[in-house]
């Protein structure tokens, strides 16, 4: 693939990434936006319907993904790095995703806010991305 078409796919899903980011107080259900926002650590957690906020973590997590696979696609062109990160991802998310669900419906106290917000950070960020590229740049590039 020629080096500015590279460039400009990474510009492209980075920016959609942005664009969940920006905007996601209106394309997602969570109540825990605002809640993380105020002083949490001495707050009950707000009234929530469940099925929304958990169907909007879920959606919210596979776009993310997507666009994340597409990012490590145009920077690395290994379908073999692809295969790994579909694996890493639903792995990650089953595991996050199980701990989210267990998390929201066993949180009495103030004690679980912390666990509660750092997963949910991994679950609506897209911070595997993060991750992933030096790990997979210094795979492939160290193992020459």
């Amino acid at each position: 693939m020629k080096r500015p078409l590279k460039i400009f796919g990474i510009i492209v899903f980075a920016s959609l990434l942005v664009l969940i980011r920006f905007f996601e107080d209106t394309l997602f259900y969570d109540p825990l936006l605002e809640f993380f926002k105020m002083d949490y650590k001495t707050l009950p957690l707000p009234k929530m319907d469940i099925y929304p906020l958990l169907t909007s973590v879920v959606f919210r997590f596979l776009m993310n993904t997507i666009l994340s696979l597409a990012i490590l696609w145009f920077v690395f062109r290994d379908k073999e790095i692809i295969k790994f990160s579909v694996i890493l991802y639903s792995f990650l998310f089953i595991l996050l995703f199980t701990a989210f669900i267990f998390i929201v419906f066993t949180s009495e106290g103030t004690s679980s806010h912390m666990v509660l917000f750092y997963v949910r950070r991994f679950l609506i960020q897209p911070l595997f991305l993060l991750l992933l590229l030096p790990a997979f740049y210094f795979q492939k590039y160290k193992s020459r």
